[in-house]
């Protein structure tokens, strides 16, 4: 039987995929040294954990609303106002499995066929193939690393016509580590208000920055874009809790509403346990975020600098996140062992299965120039990382 006409335009996540076969080389006893993971090598807070085994044994082991529980909207509703200076209701917040599923539910509620979806590229690998999965177009629009990979407000202006429904914004950015000062959002918000255009704001990485860059959500820029706002959040990065899979969006109470008859009709309420241990993240001691942000920034230090040491690559530094997104075209047109380097892919793959190293590719990300490593695992996995991949591509010839 044939499958959905859905399911062939779009692929399996690369980013998953990349870590899925490293480790499958680690357990067959391969030393591969893995970039590929977009997530904490932190373990998850013990209040957080203490939050969750309480819940277990007080019962809390049954269905809930599916949008969350009031105790967690209200906790989510506290640290938009005191973090970002919005103020939301419960009926303007929803609860779901993950910030991806927030942004697949978005997608579910808004697009359609013949809609246009605006997404800066580089992008995070998800945005086109949800816009897909949702019968609408992804418009690419390609940014520069002379402009930090953030998108003006001119080429947004160029890209919007009749059709277009939304623009996907990631500040700080996965894959680049970039991100919009507030000058860059005001005139962006300027042009999503007077074309009446819906701003997806995906605010995973608002904890992780650097160098004193301020995280601003662009909701907080006044009642007008706020009302076209649908912002995205979650634990995973800031909290160590990927495993957890709880996010949730904020945003027009329309919106939310769809969102929440569509979420009753897929997962329902997110994990019981995983809400209780949520309030405790939000509400409790934040300090392990400091600790965490300090390490990350002294690895980003480190792979950037060696990074940039090595001949034919450049890697601008991030203000944000925990991923180095070095320019390697000048690689390409290389060879090992008579085999040519043409592009991305063929790199990682060379890295992968000479260097024992795994990256993900940069077309992953529409940015067929770069390849983007994480540098969430440890120094000595960094050092011992760099170490082959200054080997590798010293072999190219």
């Amino acid at each position: 039987m044939a499958l959905a006409n859905r399911v062939m335009g779009i692929k399996p996540s690369p980013t998953l995929a990349v870590d899925a076969r490293a480790k499958a080389m680690k357990a067959s006893g391969i030393d591969v040294v893995g970039f590929g993971a977009g997530e904490p090598d932190f373990d998850t807070p013990d209040n957080i954990k203490e939050a969750a085994i309480k819940a277990i044994r007080d019962g809390y082991t049954k269905y809930l609303p599916v949008p969350g529980t009031d105790e967690l909207k209200d906790a989510i509703i506290a640290k938009h106002k005191a973090d970002n200076g919005i103020t939301y209701d419960r009926a303007e917040i929803i609860v779901s499995t993950g910030a991806k599923h927030s942004l697949y539910n978005i997608a579910q509620a808004l697009y359609g066929a013949g809609d246009e979806v605006i997404i800066p590229a580089p992008y995070w690998v998800s945005y086109p193939d949800q816009v897909l999965l949702n019968d609408a177009t992804p418009v690419i629009v390609q940014t520069r690393e002379e402009n930090n990979f953030v998108l003006t407000a001119d080429d947004l202006e160029k890209a919007v016509t009749p059709k277009t429904k939304a623009f996907i914004l990631n500040s700080p950015s996965n894959p680049t580590g970039l991100g919009y000062d507030r000058s860059a959002l005001e005139a962006i918000a300027k042009v999503a208000v007077k074309h009446g255009i819906y701003v997806i704001s995906d605010e995973i990485y608002e904890k992780i920055v650097y160098d004193g860059f301020r995280h601003v959500s662009i909701a907080s820029l006044g009642d007008d874009i706020k009302a076209l706002t649908l912002t995205v959040n979650g634990l995973s990065k800031s909290h160590a809790m990927t495993g957890w899979r709880l996010g949730w969006a904020a945003g027009p109470k329309d919106v939310i509403g769809a969102m929440s008859k569509i979420q009753s009709q897929s997962t329902s309420n997110t994990c019981s346990i995983t809400m209780k241990a949520a309030v405790e993240a939000l509400k409790g001691p934040q300090e392990f975020i400091g600790v965490m942000v300090a390490e990350f920034d002294k690895r980003r230090k480190y792979i950037v600098e060696r990074l940039n040491a090595m001949p034919g690559v450049t890697c601008p530094m991030p203000v944000g996140a925990f991923y180095a997104f070095p320019r390697v075209k000048d690689l390409y047109g290389k060879s090992f062992n008579g085999k040519p380097i043409n592009n991305s892919s063929d790199l990682a793959a060379y890295l992968l299965e000479e260097a024992k190293v795994a990256v993900v590719s940069g077309d992953a990300f529409g940015a067929d120039d770069y390849i983007r490593l994480s540098y969430a695992t440890s120094m000595a996995n960094i050092e011992k990382g760099l170490d082959r991949i200054a080997a590798a591509f010293g072999a190219l010839s």
